[in-house]
């Protein structure tokens, strides 16, 4: 049961990271505001999305229902294959779409132990 809440915390932690940073680029970087622009998406877009992240971080490390925690989970996995998508589509380099699919694997690690946790001490 440690391993888990281990794998849990630090799949999590490294996630929640990275999306409050990825949201902090979107709001404040001028290459990041390119990117955008690159990919085909408005302004407004990336506003939306950096409040999203911000806002699923916190969500994914403070305890709330579970219900609501699924919905982030959700999120960050729509949130990845789309970066994934957008990123192929857009004819980027290789290195540009595997980050999208590393923090995917990352959010399935805390997914899945979140839910072994969960069972654990339901039991």
């Amino acid at each position: 049961m440690k391993a888990v809440k281990i794998t849990y915390w630090i799949a999590t932690a490294i996630v929640a990271l990275m999306m409050t940073f990825s949201g902090y680029a979107y709001l404040t970087s001028d290459a990041v505001q390119q990117g955008f622009t690159h990919l085909g998406y408005p302004g407004y877009f990336r506003v939306e999305l950096a409040i999203a992240k911000f806002i699923g971080a916190a969500l994914l490390l403070i305890p709330v229902p579970a219900r609501l925690k699924e919905w982030v989970y959700s999120g960050f996995t729509i949130v990845f294959i789309s970066a994934f998508i957008a990123h192929t589509a857009s004819g980027d380099p290789v290195a540009n779409r595997v980050g999208p699919l590393v923090f995917l694997v990352l959010l399935a690690a805390s997914y899945i132990t979140y839910h072994k946790g969960i069972n654990a001490a339901n039991k």
